[in-house]
């Protein structure tokens, strides 16, 4: 089961910050992410969403491929394969746009937006779906981040040693 943690931030550039510093985990294979979503809110209180995962080209890749394979294999039935695989993966690359565009991933959008109206204005949030970690890897990594842990699905045992591994006082 996936657990959902969301972490404000005093900087705005400080979200960005601590996603690359967990996806050297995920290369590391420390940390499986789900789904990732940075929030910045500026000066004028205007909120941005920077998705981990952007959608549309996912499914424009993946339209590419299956559309080429089934325009090939179509094509080969009309005796023109090369017909076949241009028309299928324009056709496919479309279709996959317009699905990806349409498909909400992870965390809810209405979730994040409604928690990113209570953050501060010049400040940050970063929302993470985590399958699964090394928690005394990732602790570790995330020791004196200075952030303050919005919400969470973890245990209480497990939110306390965020806490304290986010504001530098774990033992």
């Amino acid at each position: 089961m996936s657990e959902l943690v969301v972490v404000g931030f005093k900087d705005p550039e400080e979200a960005d910050r601590v996603l690359l510093r967990l996806s050297k985990l995920k290369r590391e294979y420390l940390i499986d992410i789900e789904d990732a979503v940075v929030v910045v809110r500026d000066e004028t209180g205007k909120v941005h969403l920077k998705q981990g995962i952007n959608l549309v080209t996912a499914g424009a890749t993946s339209g590419f491929i299956s559309g080429s394979l089934w325009g090939t294999f179509v094509g080969l039935l009309f005796l023109n394969p090369l017909a076949g695989f241009v028309l299928g993966s324009t056709v496919g690359i479309g279709a996959g746009a317009l699905s990806g565009s349409l498909t909400d991933y992870g965390i809810n959008d209405d979730f994040i937006k409604s928690l990113a109206e209570t953050i501060p204005n010049n400040s940050s949030a970063l929302f993470i779906l985590v399958r699964k970690a090394q928690p005394e890897k990732v602790l570790a990594e995330l020791s004196g981040v200075q952030g303050k842990v919005l919400r969470t699905s973890l245990s209480p045992d497990q939110e306390k040693r965020l806490q304290e591994a986010l504001s530098g006082s774990a033992p």
